[in-house]
Order: C-alpha cells, then sequence, then structure tokens
C-alpha cells in the first residue's frame, strides 16, 4: 500500500466564465489538498490587495502558500484592520491601457516566480489565479502560458483561473468548468463584502 499524500497523476484543470467562484473553487480545492497534508502553491496574477481573507487563513497553515503579483491598494491596511470595506476605487486592477507597463512588471515577476514553483516541483497543487487577465490585457501570451502548463511535473495538479480562457489553453486542460453568471448581488447595487467578495 501507498500510504505517501502525493497525486499518483497531476492533471490541469481550468475554472473560468462571467460567474463569480472560479477563485474561491480554487481555494476550496486547495484547502481539501491541504487537509491531506498536500503542499498548496497560488500564485495570484494582477492581484495586489494584501486584505483578502484567504491570505489571513494561510497564515495558519504550514503547506498553503499565496503570492501575490499586482498593484496594491492605498486603503489595504485600513480594509485588513476591518476599518473600512473596499471602496471599488479600481486602483489595483487595469483599466484598459492605463498604466500597463507597471501592471506589466508585477506580471513578469509572477511569471518567473510560477517558473521557478513548476520547476522545483515541491508544490501538489499550483493554482495560478487570475492568470488569464494577465492574458486578456496582453501582458502575457498563449504560449507564455502553454509553455508553463509543459513545466508542470506529472504529479502536479495545475490550476487556472480567469474569465475568457481561450481555447488553446482549454485544449490542454483535463478539466474545465465555466461559472455562468445568472444573478449577482452586484445588479443590486451591494458592494463586495469582506468575507464573501474579499
Amino acid at each position: 500500500m501507498n500510504f505517501e499524500n502525493k497525486l499518483s497523476k497531476g492533471l490541469v484543470q481550468v475554472y473560468t466564465g462571467d460567474g463569480k467562484g472560479k477563485t474561491t473553487a480554487a481555494l476550496g480545492l486547495a484547502l481539501r489538498a491541504v487537509g491531506h497534508n498536500m503542499k498548496v502553491e497560488v500564485v495570484q496574477y494582477m492581484k495586489g490587495s494584501s486584505y483578502t481573507g484567504e491570505l489571513f487563513a494561510v497564515e495558519k497553515l504550514s503547506n498553503f502558500k499565496i503570492k501575490q503579483f499586482g498593484k496594491g491598494c492605498s486603503y489595504a491596511g485600513l480594509i485588513r484592520q476591518g476599518l473600512i470595506g473596499c471602496t471599488g476605487c479600481g486602483e489595483c486592477f487595469i483599466r484598459g491601457s492605463e498604466k500597463k507597463e507597471e501592471h506589466k512588471r508585477f506580471v513578469d515577476w509572477g511569471y518567473e516566480y510560477t517558473k521557478k514553483v513548476l520547476k522545483e516541483g515541491n508544490a501538489d497543487i499550483v493554482i495560478l489565479d487570475e492568470i488569464n487577465n494577465a492574458l486578456r490585457y496582453e501582458l502575457l501570451t498563449v504560449e507564455e502560458i502553454i509553455d508553463l502548463i509543459e513545466l508542470k511535473g506529472d504529479k502536479t495538479e495545475l490550476i487556472l483561473t480567469g474569465r475568457g480562457i481561450p481555447n488553446e489553453i482549454l485544449e490542454t486542460a483535463n478539466l474545465v468548468t465555466e461559472m455562468k453568471a445568472i444573478k449577482h448581488p452586484y445588479q443590486e447595487g451591494i458592494k463586495s463584502r469582506r468575507g464573501i467578495e474579499y
């Protein structure tokens, strides 16, 4: 019998679509894997909000790491302390070509870090959260993402999240889940909520 807490075969999963839940699904899977003593590495592309709940949670788990590669938020300290909520100012997100080079620098750092993690092969689960945002804003290419997929070891599960992941990437995946937006509190004017959206 093999009692080692490792995957016998690592696959490629994609969570895409315009509905809420892509990152949430990936983090849920990560929590399950950590429960089985697997090592999880999350690389968050174009996210630099140091106040998200998952960052607090992983501080308590030795085999679960999250690295953020994105522009930070001026209000992060206040939000982290629970003194204010996310204002929705959009400072941490790219808008069209606005400050594209600034965001490109973070994406490049994230990409190099991802290559290092995949080459080392120490993580059982590697999640590339919102990697497709980098692709959508032309900060990464389809070929670069496929190169990352090819770097994945045989026993490493690789999960990609983001809206509108192109067919070239979907074809390489073993599992594709599309989150469909049917109804969302934003449509009722309800802003992001602590512990739910961040």
